[in-house]
């Protein structure tokens, strides 16, 4: 809360520029953390713990796959998008292809995915800590952490989200190394890890009238690699090369809470080494949550790797198995009291942060790319409870959602949000990067290559939810020409046809001209002509809206008003500005030039991460 304030207080929340992007003024340490914090909330502590003491190291790949993404982040699509002047990613969509489907499309898209992925999934993990440290009901844990939230969501904008992200970075980091150093003092150091491993098998491997095939509880062969067969693997390596980049571009490269930070930088510099920053520290899930869900499994073996559904319910509470309890089974009973209560507070706080900040994206997005769609007179009031009344709702789903989540993919969290990451992305991911690399595609191709591909993915959506995932004890139902394939492939395939229908479409289709396209795609990233937005006339309209607004006389305010727009950054009348002053702001925000001795210094930074990301997945190959 301190931080929270300070930043409020220090920063300008004035303008837009400054509550959404922090008046491009956020240096790299600041920026990297926050990209972490953002990206690992208490699902990661849950899932990637849960699916290491399922099946192995192989589950790192996830986060590691993130490396390479990271530096196409800072060296292609930020400077495209900070030349283009947005900021939030519907309105880069909108500038290069004009019209409204996109902005729209994306817009509905995204709250749809903060629902089934983020918010659901982090609700769930958080209640999972609050009922085994209580010991009450997980709905009831779900309304609790949703109360404290609610009270918890701070007006400070993206500023003070940043600097309590970069404290609960450092504090994250501090209590999962002492958790990691307790947990492997506890098993006995890495050579006797890696052997116990192998032979937690729980005791109870009978009962319910089931016959229960060995492979389902005894630990994999090839637990401890992370490239695995591509036929039979559980996570098959061309899947991660191929469909897992994919997937991971869409997040880390078009993902709006992802982009709003790198946009939030001093300069270019700045926004690289934070990538460069963020890539080092996703190097370290693997030896702070997959390696303690390993070493929970060897210590509590019983509870941990039950196969038999009625020991399960009377461990954890959910027939599908008991992974999820890796992690905070782990915090509960090994961590000593001071450092146990630490650990929680890590887990809430990272819980909260990424809460809020998806809350506050949400109720943006609604309000400002749906809401005035329909209501185009709205008021400021108006909107500001439209988009409060939205978040109640967006809660209500989430909650209800929340059962999917906690029974699919073999209650295993990471193969949740990544499967369903897999079917609903990927057309994303490649409309952006064609809209980047190919001048030639336009809104018509890019619109179709969306809706066939997500048709394409809503089926397979769907089906699992009908037919369930299936478990090792029992297979889905789900029709193989359907479900028969692994999600990763899945994702590829799914890229392939949204790419042949967005080229196809523009190629059949009007090619958009140069004069709408300077400074929006790499090839003409460099043009210094006058762009002529394809939504101008829209802007035109909108201005003259404004200029209207300029003869009501300045209301009095009071004490009580003015402490709360000073709270709120409610800015007094801003100062007109002269269209000198116009052009120079805008030449800040659009400026992506870098010192030479700099670009050097980030550039051999970046050739070094890659070096290492390399070199790690050849290791645990």
């Amino acid at each position: 809360m301190i931080v929270g304030l300070w930043a409020m207080v220090r920063t300008n929340r004035g303008t837009v520029g400054g509550f959404f992007l922090a008046g491009r003024d956020m240096v790299w340490w600041t920026m990297g953390a926050s990209l972490f914090a953002s990206n690992i909330g208490s699902g990661h502590f849950v899932g990637l713990a849960g699916t290491g003491a399922a099946t192995g190291v192989a589950t790192v790949t996830f986060e590691w796959n993130s490396l390479f993404l990271l530096l196409i982040l800072g060296w292609v699509f930020v400077p495209i998008y900070i030349k283009s002047g947005i900021m939030t990613m519907p309105e880069y969509l909108k500038k290069r292809f004009g019209g409204k489907r996109l902005q729209i499309y994306l817009s509905v898209l995204t709250l749809f995915t903060c629902v089934a992925l983020r918010i659901s999934a982090d609700i769930f993990s958080g209640a999972i800590f609050i009922k085994m440290a209580l010991g009450l009901d997980l709905y009831l844990a779900i309304f609790i952490l949703l109360g404290i939230t609610a009270v918890y969501t701070i007006t400070g904008g993206l500023a003070s989200v940043i600097y309590t992200d970069t404290l609960q970075t450092i504090i994250m980091l501090i209590g999962s190394v002492i958790l990691t150093g307790y947990a492997f003092a506890e098993v006995g150091g890495y050579e006797s890890f890696t052997e116990k491993y192998m032979n937690a098998i729980p005791s109870v491997v009978e009962g319910d009238n089931l016959t229960i095939s060995s492979k389902c509880y005894t630990p994999q062969e090839d637990s401890f690699h992370i490239f695995r067969d591509p036929v039979t693997g559980d996570i098959p390596w061309p899947g991660i090369i191929f469909g897992n980049t994919l997937v991971a571009m869409w997040y880390w490269c078009t993902d709006q809470v992802i982009v709003q930070r790198c946009l939030s930088g001093k300069n270019m510099s700045h926004v690289k080494a934070a990538c460069v920053m963020c890539g080092y520290l996703k190097l370290l899930p693997m030896f702070f949550m997959v390696m303690p869900g390993m070493i929970s499994r060897i210590l509590y073996t019983d509870e941990i790797a039950c196969v038999v559904p009625s020991e399960c319910v009377k461990h954890c509470g959910t027939e599908v198995g008991c992974t999820n309890y890796a992690y905070p089974m782990l915090v509960m009973r090994l961590m000593p009291n001071g450092l146990r209560g630490l650990m929680m507070s890590v887990m809430l706080a990272s819980l909260m942060s990424s809460l809020t900040s998806i809350f506050n994206s949400a109720s943006t997005l609604f309000t400002i790319d749906l809401y005035t769609k329909v209501r185009k007179q709205a008021s400021e009031k108006e909107l500001l409870i439209a988009g409060r009344i939205f978040t109640v709702i967006l809660i209500v789903i989430s909650i209800l959602w929340v059962p999917l989540v906690e029974v699919s993919n073999n209650g295993q969290l990471i193969h949740y949000v990544e499967s369903i990451s897999s079917y609903l992305g990927p057309p994303i991911a490649v409309v952006f990067l064609l809209a980047i690399f190919c001048k030639r595609v336009n809104e018509q191709g890019a619109f179709w290559g969306l809706m066939i591909g997500l048709v394409i993915g809503l089926i397979r959506m769907i089906a699992e939810f009908a037919y369930g995932t299936g478990s090792c004890l029992a297979a889905s139902n789900c029709p193989k020409i359907i479900c028969g394939v692994h999600y990763l492939y899945f994702a590829i395939i799914l890229s392939a046809i949204s790419a042949l229908v967005v080229l196809g479409i523009s190629l059949l289709t009007k090619p958009i001209p140069d004069i709408h396209l300077y400074r929006l795609c790499w090839a003409l990233r460099n043009s210094t002509e006058e762009r002529i937005d394809l939504d101008a006339d829209e802007k035109r309209q909108e201005e003259d809206d404004d200029g209207d607004e300029e003869h009501y006389p300045e209301e009095t305010r009071g004490c009580l008003r003015k402490t709360y727009d000073l709270f709120c950054g409610l800015p007094k009348k801003a100062p007109k500005l002269t269209e000198e002053e116009k052009e120079a702001q805008r030449k800040k925000l659009t400026d992506t030039s870098e010192k030479p001795l700099w670009r050097t210094v980030v550039n051999l930074n970046a050739i070094v991460l890659l070096a290492v990301a390399v070199f790690i997945h050849a290791y645990y190959a």
